[in-house]
C-alpha cells in the first residue's frame, strides 16, 4: 500500500538489498488491504506488506481469509495519527469547555459530547473512517472513544476507506474524521482538510502496525526464502533509519509507484515532525514512526496476544486457548532470529501501553477485558 510504513521494504528493492540476497522481487502498488490480503492468499503474490491484525485475523481463518499466515519481520511500529474536519474540530472545543483536547481523554469525552448533542438534534452521528476492521486503526479510534464514553457502534460510526482516499473523503465531507498512516493525515492537513488532532503513539505506545506476511505454506516449504526476505528487509529499515540517507529515501518513497506524494512530506514523516494544519502549525515526536529502531523489526509473540485481546473485546472472535496459541504463532520471531543470528538480543517485549485503560496481561486477558465497561 502507498505508506511510508512501507520503506524498509521499497528499500530493501530499490536500493539492492534484495538483490544481494540472491532475491529477484518485483513490488506491486495495491489499492486496498483486501486486494493484498486475498492475492496473497491465492499465490499472487509471494510475500506483503500488510496490517498485523490482518495476519493474525488470516491465522483465525475470520473475515474471507482461508489460507493462514505468518510474519517473521515487523515492517513499522506506531505511524498513525487521527485526524479531524476543522468542523469537527470546533465542535470538540466547544464541548471540552475547560478541558484541553490535545490530551486524548479529554478529546474522547468532547466526542461523546458532540455525538449526543447530535443525536439530540437527530443528526447523524459523527463518521470516522479507519482502513479495515481487523486493522490498528479499528483498535485505535475504538479504544479512545470509549475511554472517553462514548460507544463506537451504538454512538459513532465507523466506515472502512482506503489510506489514499482519506483526505478526499474528508473534503467532501463523506467522513467527520479519520485514523489512518503516514503521509494521508499530512495530505488532509495540508490541503486544509483536516487537523491532526492525536499521533497514534499518544494513544498507543509501540502498536504493531504492519508486517511482512507471507503464506504459512509458501514458508514452511522455503525457509531460506524466508531467511533472505528478512535480511533483506533488515538492510533496508537500517537504511531508512540511518539520517544521511533522509532526502534520498524520501526521493524513492515520492515516487508514483511507491508512495507518490511531495518528498519533503515523507521527510518530516520519518523524522516524526507533521504539520497538523493548514496554516503550518507543527508537533514533533520521536517514536511517531518506528522503522527498525529500538528492536522493533522482530516479531513479538506478546503483541499478537495484545490484538487477539483488541479482537475479543469488539467482538470480532471468541475465546479459546487454541485461537490465542494461533495468533501468538503468526509472529514468528524464531524465524527472524535464525536468519539474522541474533538469538533473540535486543527484542521488545514491551506490551502496547495505553493512554488510559488498565494493564495488559497475555496471562490473564479476561481481567483485562473485564476492566472496560464498554466491550461487545
Amino acid at each position: 500500500m502507498p505508506l511510508v510504513d512501507a520503506a524498509a521494504l521499497i528499500a530493501a528493492v530499490d536500493q539492492g538489498f534484495a538483490a544481494n540476497e540472491g532475491l529477484d522481487v518485483e513490488l506491486v502498488r495495491e489499492t486496498s488491504w483486501s486486494n493484498i490480503r486475498d492475492k496473497l492468499a491465492i499465490g499472487m503474490f509471494d510475500a506483503a506488506h500488510l496490517l498485523t491484525p490482518m495476519a493474525i485475523a488470516a491465522n483465525l481463518r475470520l473475515g474471507n481469509a482461508d489460507a493462514p499466515m505468518i510474519a517473521p519481520v515487523n515492517l513499522a511500529t506506531n505511524g498513525n495519527a487521527i485526524t479531524v474536519s476543522p468542523a469537527l474540530l470546533d465542535e470538540l472545543r466547544q464541548a471540552a469547555e475547560e478541558e484541553d483536547i490535545a490530551l486524548p481523554l479529554a478529546s474522547a469525552r468532547a466526542l461523546r459530547k458532540v455525538a449526543r448533542k447530535r443525536e439530540a438534534r437527530g443528526q447523524e452521528p459523527p463518521t470516522f473512517g479507519m482502513t479495515f476492521p481487523f486493522s490498528m486503526h479499528n483498535y485505535l479510534l475504538r479504544y479512545w472513544m470509549a475511554e472517553g464514553g462514548a460507544d463506537p457502534d451504538l454512538d459513532l460510526r465507523l466506515v472502512v476507506v482506503p489510506p489514499p482516499h482519506m483526505a478526499a473523503s474528508l473534503a467532501r465531507g463523506d467522513l467527520d474524521g479519520f485514523c489512518v498512516g503516514a503521509p494521508w493525515n499530512s495530505v488532509a492537513a495540508q490541503a486544509g482538510a483536516g487537523v491532526i488532532l492525536h499521533f497514534g503513539c499518544e494513544i498507543f505506545a509501540r502498536a504493531p502496525e504492519k508486517v511482512l506476511a507471507l503464506r504459512q505454506s509458501a514458508a514452511e516449504a522455503d525457509y531460506g526464502l524466508v531467511a533472505a526476505l528478512i535480511r533483506a528487509v533488515a538492510a533496508g529499515a537500517a537504511y531508512v533509519d540511518d539520517a544521511q540517507n533522509r532526502q534520498a529515501v524520501g526521493a524513492m518513497l515520492a515516487r508514483p509507484d511507491r508512495v507518490g506524494v511531495a518528498a519533503e512530506m515523507i521527510e518530516r514523516t520519518l523524522e516524526g515532525r507533521l504539520r497538523l494544519d493548514a496554516t503550518g502549525a507543527a508537533r514533533a515526536r520521536a517514536d511517531y514512526l518506528i522503522i527498525g529502531k529500538e528492536g522493533a523489526l522482530r516479531p513479538d509473540p506478546n503483541q499478537a496476544a495484545w490484538l487477539y485481546a483488541q479482537m475479543l473485546r469488539w467482538g470480532q472472535v471468541g475465546f479459546s486457548p487454541a485461537f490465542l496459541a494461533a495468533a501468538k504463532n503468526v509472529m514468528r520471531a524464531d524465524l527472524y532470529d535464525s536468519a539474522l543470528g541474533t538469538g533473540g538480543a535486543g527484542a521488545s517485549r514491551e506490551a502496547v501501553a495505553a493512554f488510559s485503560g488498565p494493564l495488559f496481561d497475555a496471562a490473564d486477558i479476561d481481567a483485562y477485558l473485564n476492566a472496560f465497561q464498554i466491550s461487545r
